[in-house]
């Protein structure tokens, strides 16, 4: 195949310089983006819960093992920082408005708020709980996204690996946790 006619760069510099407003999104998109910015803002929301349960549980977190899950908690939460960060400069890239509502955020969220205080194991169960919810969404938008914005999928593909992450820690420490419970029995 001959590179010659495989792009017409005259077209595709006059339809660049047509629609400089739209930024990164260039007329070829193929995704409906009404719907990636609403299914990306529904995984804000979630990111948000979860920077919001994890700072909670790292302040409230009490008992024998304090240290080491607070400190497990303030990785994930900044972890979780930086997950809404990045969607929602994708949200902006694709030309939608990154919602940080708070009055919806519980509403448009997959994961929980949650409810424990001052109970380790209680705590670490909500947050796997949530890990796993949002594995599991992370994987259904890296299907919707596909190849039709593969900088949207790697981009999810990166969080799911640092949620599968936390879902490892998280039942690692609970399983500690655990341990140290009965023995106490």
């Amino acid at each position: 195949m001959g590179g010659e006619n495989f792009i017409d760069v005259k077209d595709v510099r006059k339809k660049a310089a047509n629609l400089v407003e739209c930024g990164a999104i260039t007329s070829d998109y193929p995704l409906d983006l009404k719907m990636a910015c609403k299914l990306l803002n529904d995984a804000l929301a979630s990111e948000i819960l979860c920077v919001l349960r994890y700072r909670h549980h790292q302040i409230t977190a009490k008992g024998i093992d304090f240290p080491q899950v607070a400190a497990e908690f303030e990785e994930h939460a900044n972890d979780e920082t930086q997950h809404t960060l990045m969607i929602a400069e994708r949200i902006d890239q694709l030309g939608g408005d990154p919602d940080f509502n708070p009055d919806t955020i519980s509403q448009r969220s997959p994961t929980q708020y949650g409810k424990t205080q001052n109970n380790l194991f209680e705590m670490i169960t909500e947050d796997l709980v949530a890990e796993r919810v949002a594995i599991d969404v992370y994987r259904k938008l890296v299907d919707w996204f596909g190849s039709g914005d593969p900088t949207t999928r790697r981009m999810l593909e990166q969080i799911l690996k640092d949620e599968e992450d936390h879902a490892n820690d998280l039942a690692t420490l609970l399983a500690q946790v655990d341990s140290r419970k009965h023995l106490n029995s």
